[in-house]
């Protein structure tokens, strides 16, 4: 057996707990507004809660407060899956043969498979405080759209899910469990909407994408009677729930005196990525500590490494409010054939700035590439990875190499954002060699940059 001075898994106990999440924007200079994409003016708080729960909102706006306390409700709902446990990855260190120790918060422990319940159940939980009685949403993957499904179900909330269709095609085990829970799902772009319509006709045949969804369930949202939207990454108050993903690992971190020298994170539309980083970015800012962190995004939706920060919409059908990110143009649509959930045309604007200022790094990879990555991971360290957390264990291992090139000793932490069992079509053509990398040229996302109104 492998020496192990430190345990294979950190556990916390229930009492070591974060009771409250990391605002990370109180240590961060202030973020450019969101915009009325009408008057192109600062939103108000009434505006924002035509489309979002007032609590939600009072999240989204709120970057003074370092700390904002967890509910005792949303910490009891927690404690079913919570706290995650923090896996030393020795058996992979062994198969890389690298002196490099590599950690990952392991957050596929519950039904939904990923860390997208740590914002569901609050969005749900303040909904349900509020009266609000339906929920409409969107989903890539369907990891969200699962643990949306599942809280809604928790507090009694009808919910409907509008998920990318080329994924709802690939995944239908997935959509399965979401109905199990009661939840109406949708392909888009569809005919239920006006802007599905209008999407459909424009890209007939189109296998759809995170910005159509969004604006099929907003619209849905915003016409009817006591409904409201949950999202399920991008903006601020989702990032702030998922902080107690990065409050976990620091916990879990400093009980063995260890701290972690890159922090790499997968990047859609940044809720993993910015939840894990979150506490040792305001370490960082505060001039505390240092960390070098690595945000990985897909070649074939390169939003930080290949887009332009600016002023977009959030959504393809420009019904959202404006948001100075990292974006490749509100109507620009992946291809088909990319097998993860990261879909999405822009990033989270906490991350976009923090890239934008120099705090942190970006880069891209190849599907085949995330998938190889995938498969040593499995047959390492027994965990079958969803593909979007793959493109974080892709570059954890290249940089584990670099240390064995090296023989430099760093510590690395990932974020295994969810497991991969219902995302066994790609796992099928990456074993049949069918799968195939996509890359946008230049001019494809210069024509969809082109659209954007700065």
């Amino acid at each position: 057996m492998l020496k192990q001075p430190i345990p294979t898994k950190i556990y916390l106990s229930e009492e070591e707990m974060p009771k409250a999440w990391y605002n990370l924007r109180a240590d961060m200079e202030k973020l450019p507004p969101l915009l009325n994409p009408k008057t192109r003016k600062p939103c108000t708080q009434e505006e924002l809660e035509a489309i979002f729960s007032k609590g939600c909102v009072a999240q989204e706006l709120n970057d003074t407060d370092r700390y904002i306390s967890i509910p005792d409700d949303i910490r009891d709902f927690y404690t079913m899956y919570r706290p995650s446990p923090l896996v030393r990855a020795y058996w992979l260190e062994k198969a890389l043969g690298t002196p490099a120790e590599i950690y990952y918060k392991s957050e596929g422990n519950n039904t939904s498979g990923s860390h997208k319940l740590n914002s569901a159940v609050a969005q749900a939980y303040y909904a349900k405080k509020e009266g609000i009685t339906s929920l409409t949403t969107e989903t890539g993957a369907g990891q969200w759209g699962t643990a949306l499904s599942m809280a809604c179900a928790f507090y009694n909330i009808d919910l409907t899910v509008y998920m990318v269709k080329v994924s709802s095609e690939q995944k239908p085990f997935r959509r399965e469990v979401m109905r199990t829970y009661g939840a109406n799902v949708i392909p888009s772009p569809s005919e239920t909407t006006n802007i599905g319509r209008e999407i459909l006709k424009k890209h007939p045949g189109t296998g759809g994408s995170l910005g159509c969804a969004i604006s099929e369930a907003v619209e849905v949202a915003t016409s009817t009677p006591n409904c409201r939207y949950g999202l399920g990454s991008v903006l601020n108050h989702v990032l702030l729930h998922q902080s107690v993903i990065g409050l976990e690992a620091k916990i879990a971190l400093e009980k063995y005196g260890v701290k972690p020298d890159i922090i790499i994170g997968c990047a859609g539309g940044g809720s993993n990525l910015g939840g894990l980083i979150a506490p040792f970015m305001g370490e960082k800012l505060r001039g505390e500590q240092d960390y070098r962190f690595i945000a990985v995004e897909p070649k074939s939706c390169p939003s930080l490494t290949r887009g332009k920060y600016v002023y977009d919409f959030g959504d393809t059908g420009r019904i959202t409010p404006l948001m100075k990110m990292y974006t490749l143009g509100h109507d620009f649509i992946p291809s088909a054939n990319h097998s993860g959930g990261l879909r999405y045309h822009g990033m989270n604007p906490v991350i976009s700035a923090l890239y934008d200022q120099g705090h942190m790094e970006a880069t891209s990879v190849e599907q085949t590439r995330v998938f190889e990555a995938a498969t040593l991971f499995a047959k390492t360290e027994g965990i079958l990875p969803a593909p979007e957390s793959s493109h974080a264990i892709r570059v954890a291992i290249d940089e584990a190499l670099k240390c064995k090139e090296s023989g430099e000793k760093k510590v690395i932490l990932f974020g295994l954002t969810g497991t991969g069992y219902f995302d066994l079509t790609a796992y099928k053509n990456f074993n049949d060699k069918t799968m195939v990398d996509y890359v946008p040229t230049d001019e494809e996302i210069e024509q969809s940059l082109a659209k954007i109104q700065d």
